[in-house]
């Protein structure tokens, strides 16, 4: 991606991935046309490794291509709002768009066995929904493996990431009236004020 330094904030990466785990993975087709996919992944870490888990319908086409070119990216979108020049105290300014992105270049491995799957599963339900683990465990088994059947499920290893954290930190001036607007605002923009004070922006 495009990253100008002073938005350039790895150490922010697993915090986004954590908090915004629907990611847009990418790779190609047997035509070498990217191909989509909107996931959610977890985020672990594992003998010194970071390994992002996931599966999807063992229908999807992702399946094959992943197995056959392993290398893909995921893509994580944190909050995100437009910014007005308003902000600022002088006229000669243009509107810009904030927001939080995970750009990370991985290498697929798809988990055989359902037993990989389902923990995979539970970790998920932890995840997402810990009251619903009951209710999974007490499924008939003919079901849970009809379903742990029709899915795919794969580790992406961390090769590199990079991480935008676009809240307009070279413009200082402006920060007061920004916090000041988001902290009022949409869902996303008070997210955005909430970055705002984790930076120090604030």
């Amino acid at each position: 991606m495009y990253l100008p330094s002073q938005f350039d904030h790895p150490k922010h990466a697993a915090a986004i991935m954590r908090e915004h785990p629907l990611a847009t993975l990418i790779s190609t087709d047997d035509n070498d046309f990217p191909f989509a996919a909107h996931l959610p992944l977890r985020l672990i870490e594992e003998n010194g490794k970071q390994l992002l888990l996931g599966h999807c319908a063992r229908a999807n086409p992702l399946v094959g291509y992943l197995e056959r070119r392993p290398a893909a990216l995921a893509c994580f979108l944190g909050p995100h709002a437009y910014m007005s020049p308003r902000v600022y105290a002088d006229q000669q300014r243009v509107p810009t768009w904030s927001y939080l992105a995970v750009h990370v270049r991985v290498e697929a491995r798809l988990l055989e066995g359902e037993e990989a799957k389902d923990a995979l599963l539970k970790m998920l339900i932890a995840d997402h929904e810990p009251a619903y683990a009951a209710q999974w465990r007490s499924l008939p088994e003919s079901y849970t493996t009809k379903m742990l059947l029709g899915i795919a499920a794969f580790e992406l290893e961390i090769r590199d990431l990079q991480c935008a954290v676009k809240l307009n930190q070279h413009r200082p001036e402006a920060h007061p009236a920004m916090h000041a607007a988001w902290a009022v605002g949409t869902a996303q923009e008070q997210a955005l004020a909430g970055w705002m004070e984790r930076l120090g922006l604030a």
